[in-house]
């Protein structure tokens, strides 16, 4: 793959530059039009995108882990997950002009607070194809251009996506920079990137610890980051055994390569007896290693002994942590807020009070009550598809859809008025 020049990247952002104006005024109902037709374009490619697909996994099987090839393959479900994605974020309310306040002065000035696109948005991104198809349908609906740099992993798939959608906006006659697809694996095409604060507005990375950390240090352009998903389940003494053993696997076992994917059950050590063992038992059988704190390893032979490091860490694979927990919720939260990743934690529970508790001191950008941390995904939120999950506090928090894909301007009305 040969080296991109500072100057073609520059040209990209140029025309994602020139074209955010153009497409901030697109008709809602012409953006939901082109969004169906590139999901049916997808669809009907559908054998094409496999094959390139397979080209990429061929190329890395051996370089990746299990989780990160999970990531990587699409088949016949996936794209149609990825197409039906697309039909989703057409069907949404447009973001783009929502009047979000307004208000009244005494002097007689009309004070509006209106949405507006974000402008050019750069992702960075790894070995996951499907962002493609995601980000593309949600920078168009929200009115924002997009410039897309993929892994090396993901090359020849992510490309293809991006082809073939571009092929419906030329038939719509959409400007070249509406989405743009950096072509090259080459790593200084990410540092270009870092540095284009004239052109682009907000970058978005999802992959790898070291991609975060490279982005959050170098960059210039405000960064909307996903970091670790290290994400909890507590189970609170207070809860059904068999809704706690359902809820526990799924959120582990589902998909374990997933930043959604529970890594540290937290256990009251009433109910290590009468609700783990099954629990353990579940996960053993479908392949999962167990690590625990002393009073965990005593459950079963096949557990072995967790380090503080545990507590810390995003597997992305089937192994979980497990902690008992011997001063009830607010040890538990407290445990959630040192080591957690501000992504997503669930609390299995039938008290309220230790409910309202848990959700309202856990200091992360999703909270959840009595389901699997596996629904942390903006599709399940009804918000059609996200870019990824923000653990930022600033800007968008959570999933990020199409409505954190916007600003605001006020708009002030008045009549005359002048400052005494």
């Amino acid at each position: 793959m040969r080296k991109i020049s500072k100057n073609e990247v520059l040209e990209i952002g140029k025309n994602a530059k020139e074209a955010s104006r153009f497409i901030s005024l697109l008709d809602p109902n012409l953006k939901n039009k082109i969004l169906k037709a590139a999901s049916e374009n997808l669809y009907k490619n559908l054998s094409v995108i496999i094959d390139e697909n397979k080209k990429d996994v061929l190329e890395n099987r051996d370089k990746l882990t299990p989780a990160t090839l999970d990531r990587l393959v699409l088949d016949e479900k996936r794209i149609k997950s990825m197409c039906d994605g697309l039909i989703d974020i057409s069907i949404l309310n447009d973001p783009i002009g929502k009047i979000i306040d307004k208000w009244d002065r005494p002097n007689g000035l009309k004070i509006e607070k209106v949405s507006i696109p974000l402008g050019v948005i750069g992702v960075i991104y790894e070995s996951r194809p499907n962002v493609s198809a995601d980000a593309a349908g949600l920078t168009l609906k929200s009115g924002n251009t997009l410039i897309l740099r993929g892994g090396s992993e993901s090359f020849n798939s992510s490309s293809k996506i991006v082809a073939l959608i571009n092929e419906t906006y030329r038939d719509f006659n959409l400007p070249v920079g509406t989405l743009q697809y950096i072509p090259t694996t080459d790593r200084s095409a990410v540092g270009h990137m870092l540095n284009m604060d004239n052109y682009i507005d907000v970058i978005i990375p999802r992959g790898g610890k070291s991609l975060i950390e490279k982005v959050l240090s170098d960059s210039k352009v405000h960064v909307i980051r996903h970091l670790d998903g290290i994400c909890h389940t507590y189970i609170h003494k207070e809860s059904d055994p068999d809704l706690c053993k359902r809820v526990v696997v799924n959120a582990k076992m589902r998909r374990p390569g997933i930043c959604g994917a529970t890594e540290t059950i937290l256990i009251d050590h009433e109910v290590l007896d009468s609700h783990l063992e099954m629990i353990i038992s579940a996960l053993i059988n479908e392949g999962c290693l167990i690590k625990g704190d002393k009073d965990i390893v005593k459950i079963s032979d096949s557990i072995e002994l967790a380090n503080e490091r545990d507590w810390s860490t995003e597997y992305l694979d089937k192994i979980i942590s497990i902690k008992t927990i011997k001063n009830g919720v607010e040890e538990a939260v407290n445990h959630i807020n040192k080591y957690g990743s501000g992504h997503t934690d669930a609390i299995l529970s039938d008290n309220k009070i230790a409910v309202d508790y848990f959700l309202n001191n856990v200091d992360s950008g999703i909270v959840m009550h009595n389901t699997s941390t596996q629904f942390a995904d903006g599709g399940e939120f009804g918000m059609g598809a996200e870019i990824g999950i923000s653990t930022s506090k600033v800007h968008a928090r959570g999933p990020v859809g199409v409505a954190q894909l916007t600003s605001f301007k006020y708009k002030v009305l008045g009549t005359g008025q002048i400052r005494p």
